[in-house]
């Protein structure tokens, strides 16, 4: 399992209209392979909300999204899977299949929230836009296997 993290200063998902939107968190583009397990999707959403990825009164990063009342925006995202390796089409045989990744994402998802974090979807297996305002810009990719926060 594979998310990339941006910390943003706002963000939201529109199709057609506003579907849901946060102000001052994490996006989170959120990625399953064949491979990934619910232990991964525990482990890898409990690293990510004590991370400490925002600033403190110094300016040093040292504080977790629960110590400056943030949210996530959490978006599924199969093609962090993609294999460029050959030809010039991107492969997604590694990505998971529908029902195995919703259960999985969803499952990550819980998690967050069970840390006492907001955490809002976008839609899942959709074409929807994503607009995001990074503020840093922090961008972090955090990756789980067998497991194991890799």
């Amino acid at each position: 399992m594979r998310v990339v993290l941006q910390k943003v200063s706002d963000a939201r998902v529109v199709k057609n209209d506003l579907f849901n939107e946060i102000n001052h968190g994490y996006l989170l583009l959120v990625g399953v392979s064949e491979d990934s397990t619910s232990e991964d999707a525990r482990k890898l959403a409990e690293k990510i909300a004590k991370s400490r990825n925002f600033e403190d009164k110094d300016g040093k990063i040292n504080l977790s999204i629960n110590d400056v009342n943030g949210e996530i925006l959490s978006i599924s995202q199969f093609t962090l899977y993609a294999d460029t390796k050959k030809g010039n089409r991107p492969s997604f045989i590694q990505a998971a299949k529908s029902e195995k990744a919703l259960a999985l994402y969803k499952e990550f998802n819980e998690v967050l929230s069970s840390f006492g974090i907001t955490v809002k979807e976008g839609f899942f297996g959709e074409h929807m836009n994503v607009q995001i305002n990074n503020d840093g810009p922090i961008t972090i990719i955090y990756e789980a296997r067998d497991g194991k926060v890799i």
